[in-house]
C-alpha cells in the first residue's frame, strides 16, 4: 500500500515518508491509495487473540511492502505494553476502555505506535530526528510518555505557562533524558505559531525536525487496532456490532471507518459530539459549516473545524448521503453530559469521564430509539475519569482516584526551560542544544 494526499493524488509516498512528513506540502492529509480486502484476516481472529498479535498481523498486512512480519511484531511489542479493556454495562452497551496506557488516554495507542515506528526506521538508517510539537495539555503528555527513552529521537514540547493543569504539566516536565519541556510565557496559540514558524524557517533546515501531531498517519493507523480487538471480543455473541465514537478532531472515527473498509463487518458507527456538532449537522443536510469552537465539559472534543474530517470526506467521495448510511450523527448537551456521569456512578458505582459520557448518552439514545435485536454497541472510552477530577466531582459529589502511573508523577520534580513567546527564542534554544 502507498499513501496519497487528499489534495494532490499525484503525490504518492510510502508509510515511512508519510510518518516523517506528517502533512503533505500542499496541506493535504495522507490517506491509503487502495482498499485491501482483509476480511479473511479479521475472520480468523477470535476473542482469545491477544491484542499485540492482532495489531502485528494488521500492521504486517497493510504495510507488507515496507515491514516484514518480524519488524511489524517488533514495533507492536515495543508500543503496546497495555491493551484495551471491555466493560459490559448490562444493557447491550459495552464500554471499551482505552486509557490503560502511560498517559491514561486513548492517544497513547497512536503516540506509542508512532514512536516505535520512528525508532525502528531511524535505527535501521542510523539517523536521528527531533520531534518538535506544541500542546495545550493531553497530546503533549501522550507524546512525551511515548517517545521517552526512544533511541535516535529527541523531543521538544512547547506548552503555555500556567495554562495546563498541574497533572498535565507533571506529565510533560518530569521525564527528562531525551524529552525537554519548554514553558512558553504566552498562550497555546503562541506555542503553535512558534513551532510552525520554526518548521518553515530556512535557517533551521539543517535540523532533522519532524512532528507528532494528531493528523500524522502514524498516529491514525494504530487506532484501527482497538476496533478490531473490541469487535473480536463480541462477534461470537452478537450478530450486529456498532461502534459509538466520542468525536472531536475525528481521527478516532476515521480509523474505525478504515477498519470497516478493509473488511471488519461493523454494522454502522455513531459519531457522538458535544455542542460542537458541525459533523452531525452535515450528515443531515450536506452543509459543512465550521465555526469557532464552543467550550464544554468534554473539552478535548471542543473542535469547530475538525482536521480529520477531510479524510472522512475523502473515504466517501464527498457524498454525505453515503456517509450517513454508515455513520449516524448525535450530539449531547453539557447538562446531559453531567447527568450521565451522575447516573452512571449512581447505577453502576463506576466513574466515567465527560467524553465517555457523551458516547454513553448517544449509545443509550440509539438503543432506546431503535430497539435493535441481537445488537451490541461498543462505546469508546477515551480517558481515565481521574484526568477530569473537577467535572466528575461536580457531577457525582465524589472524587475518582488517580491511576498509579499518574499519582506518582505528582511527587516528582518539575523541570522545564522557560522562554519568551516568539520564534527567535525557540530557534536560539534549538541551535544551542541540538
Amino acid at each position: 500500500m502507498k499513501f496519497i494526499s487528499t489534495r494532490d493524488k499525484n503525490r504518492v509516498v510510502s508509510f515511512k515518508e508519510a510518518v516523517f512528513q506528517g502533512l503533505s506540502p500542499e496541506g493535504g492529509l495522507f490517506v491509503p491509495d487502495s482498499v485491501p480486502d482483509l476480511s479473511q484476516l479479521f475472520a480468523g481472529m477470535t476473542a482469545e487473540t491477544p491484542f499485540n498479535e492482532a495489531a502485528s498481523a494488521l500492521t504486517a498486512a497493510i504495510l507488507k511492502d515496507e515491514l516484514s512480519p518480524d519488524r511489524a511484531a517488533k514495533i507492536c511489542e515495543r508500543a503496546f505494553f497495555f491493551k484495551p479493556e471491555l466493560v459490559d454495562t448490562g444493557n447491550g452497551i459495552f464500554i471499551e476502555e482505552l486509557f490503560h496506557g502511560p498517559s491514561s488516554a486513548f492517544k497513547d495507542f497512536g503516540a506509542c505506535f508512532l514512536a516505535a515506528s520512528m525508532e525502528e526506521f531511524l535505527q535501521a538508517e542510523n539517523r536521528r530526528a527531533i520531534i518538535l510539537t506544541a500542546t495545550s495539555g493531553d497530546t503533549g503528555s501522550a507524546v512525551a510518555q511515548a517517545f521517552f527513552n526512544k533511541k535516535n529521537i529527541d523531543v521538544v514540547i512547547l506548552y503555555p505557562s500556567g495554562r495546563v493543569s498541574p497533572l498535565q504539566e507533571k506529565q510533560l516536565t518530569t521525564l527528562g533524558k531525551n524529552v525537554t519541556a519548554v514553558e512558553v510565557k504566552g498562550n497555546f496559540d503562541d506555542c503553535q505559531r512558534m513551532v510552525k514558524e520554526t518548521f518553515v524557517s530556512q535557517d533551521m533546515k539543517y535540523l532533522p525536525l519532524t512532528s507528532a501531531n494528531s493528523i500524522n498517519l502514524g498516529r491514525l493507523f494504530p487506532q484501527s487496532f482497538y476496533y478490531m480487538y473490541g469487535f473480536n471480543q463480541l462477534k461470537a455473541k452478537y450478530k450486529n456490532i456498532i461502534f459509538c465514537v466520542p468525536s472531536g478532531n475525528f481521527g478516532n472515527l476515521t480509523a474505525g471507518v478504515y477498519a470497516w473498509k478493509w473488511g471488519l463487518p461493523v454494522k454502522e458507527f455513531i459519531a457522538a459530539t458535544n455542542l460542537n456538532n458541525e459533523v452531525p449537522l452535515y450528515l443531515e443536510s450536506g452543509k459543512y459549516e465550521p465555526h469557532p469552537s464552543f467550550r464544554t465539559y468534554s473539552n478535548a472534543m471542543d473542535v469547530g473545524d475538525p482536521s480529520n474530517f477531510e479524510r472522512l470526506k475523502n473515504i466517501f467521495n464527498n457524498d454525505y448521503k453515503e456517509m450517513g448510511r454508515w455513520i449516524k450523527g448525535a450530539w449531547v448537551s453539557n447538562e446531559d453530559t453531567l447527568q450521565a456521569i451522575k447516573d452512571f456512578y449512581a447505577e453502576k458505582k463506576k466513574f466515567i469521564d465527560p467524553h465517555t459520557a457523551v458516547g454513553y448518552v448517544a449509545s443509550s439514545r440509539y438503543m432506546a430509539a431503535n430497539k435493535p435485536e441481537d445488537t451490541a454497541i461498543i462505546t469508546l472510552s477515551t480517558a481515565h475519569p481521574g484526568k477530569f477530577l473537577e467535572v466528575v466531582e461536580q457531577a457525582t459529589g465524589a472524587r475518582p482516584a488517580l491511576p498509579p502511573n499518574l499519582e506518582k508523577l505528582l511527587k516528582l520534580e518539575k523541570k522545564s526551560v522557560v522562554i519568551d513567546n516568539n520564534s527567535a527564542t525557540l530557534k536560539e534554544f534549538l541551535k544551542k542544544n541540538y
